[in-house]
Parts: structure tokens; C-alpha cells; sequence
């Protein structure tokens, strides 16, 4: 069930995100950092000690923090 802290988890990995863009990272790599954030997160306070679950969540977490569409799209395409 996903509670008020995930939600606070998935602004927090947005913004991180958006800092790491803005401090001259490509946009489209915006979607892999915040799956590794995600990840990072369940498995560290989401469900510490319980690695799938952890990993599980943490790719909700991530997913979520960027859009599954959007992020599959900015992966796949070009350098402009």
C-alpha cells in the first residue's frame, strides 16, 4: 500500500532528478538516475533488510518520480 511517505519519496527523487538536469546532466538519462534513486530508496528505507521488495517498490518509486511513458521515450531517442 503506498503511503503518504512514498508520495514524499517520489517528489524527492523528482527533484533530485530535476537538480541533476540542471546541473548539466543530458535529459535523457533523467529517467535511469531516477530509477536508481527509486531503487535506492526501497531498498533502503521502504524495506530495509526484505532486497526484493525493496526493489520492487524502489522501481514503483522510480517509475512514478518520472513518468513510464515519458521516460521509456526520452531513453530510446536521440541526441538533438
Amino acid at each position: 500500500m503506498v503511503g503518504f511517505d512514498d508520495a514524499a519519496i517520489v517528489g524527492l527523487i523528482m527533484a533530485l532528478v530535476e537538480a541533476a538536469k540542471r546541473t548539466g546532466m543530458p535529459a535523457r538519462f533523467a529517467p535511469l538516475l531516477a530509477l536508481v534513486l527509486g531503487i535506492g530508496a526501497g531498498v533502503f528505507f521502504i524495506a530495509p533488510g526484505d532486497y526484493a521488495q525493496g526493489i520492487l517498490f524502489g522501481i514503483a518509486l522510480g517509475l512514478s518520480a518520472v513518468g513510464l511513458y515519458s521516460g521509456t521515450k526520452n531513453v530510446v531517442r536521440k541526441e538533438e
